[in-house]
């Protein structure tokens, strides 16, 4: 039981492992994350393709997104996850297929806070988390030799105590284009379109599946 929930904690960390995190500072005049970083605007569908970096190894990750609703991520065809989401409430139900074993898990937001995975829908759609400790951001300039992405981005450099992560942030998709940690680069969309997604895309095939209810394992816990 414990190894499943895992599975899907993991997930969820891998793919945010290089979001930063920070509250504002009451310091150095900081522009604001939420105002900065916000989804307002963001455009009814969006598709994207990711190169990331997580625990030393380079991953890619598909999504897809229908308005604040829906949402589908594919990680390197072994992890897709799929996610329904009611506008204006912090809720969300999610169905995680783990396609190596087999294993369909279903579990709600509610149920990951309870195992320690402070996961909102914001994270889950735009690659960042909402800061949680002080920190100041600032207009910034890109570090050397960046690769292209698929639209204009703007750079801002978010410090956290000794810590820089340099963020290129694609105002009109409203998600970063390029995340860099140091001088590593972690975080790249390689591909974009806002075109309307079917809804079949958003189709859950799991026959064949062993299916687990976490929240209900966790409830019993």
């Amino acid at each position: 039981m414990i190894a499943r929930f895992g599975l899907i904690a993991g997930t969820i960390v891998a793919l945010f492992a290089a979001a930063p995190s920070g509250a504002a500072a009451g310091g150095a005049k900081s522009l604001d994350f939420d105002a900065v970083f916000s989804a307002n605007g963001e455009p009814a569908f969006l598709h994207y393709g990711v190169m990331f970096v997580s625990k030393g190894a380079v991953h890619r990750m598909e999504m897809w997104r229908d308005h604040d609703r829906l949402l589908k991520r594919a990680t390197d065809a072994a992890i897709t996850t799929f996610a329904l989401h009611k506008s204006g409430d912090p809720a969300y139900a999610m169905i995680v297929l783990d396609r190596t074993r087999r294993i369909s898990t279903k579990i709600s937001r509610e149920s990951l806070y309870r195992i320690g995975s402070f996961t909102d829908w914001y994270d889950l759609t735009h690659g960042l988390r909402h800061p949680k400790i002080a920190y100041t951001l600032q207009p910034g300039t890109a570090p050397a030799a960046m690769p292209r992405v698929p639209a204009p981005c703007a750079w801002y450099d978010l410090t956290q105590a000794s810590h820089v992560t340099h963020i290129c942030w694609d105002a009109t998709a409203r998600i970063p284009a390029l995340i860099v940690v140091g001088r590593h680069l972690v975080w790249r969309v390689v591909s974009l379109d806002r075109k309307p997604i079917a809804p079949s895309v958003f189709v859950v095939n799991d026959k064949g599946y062993v299916h687990d209810d976490a929240d209900h394992d966790i409830e019993r816990d």
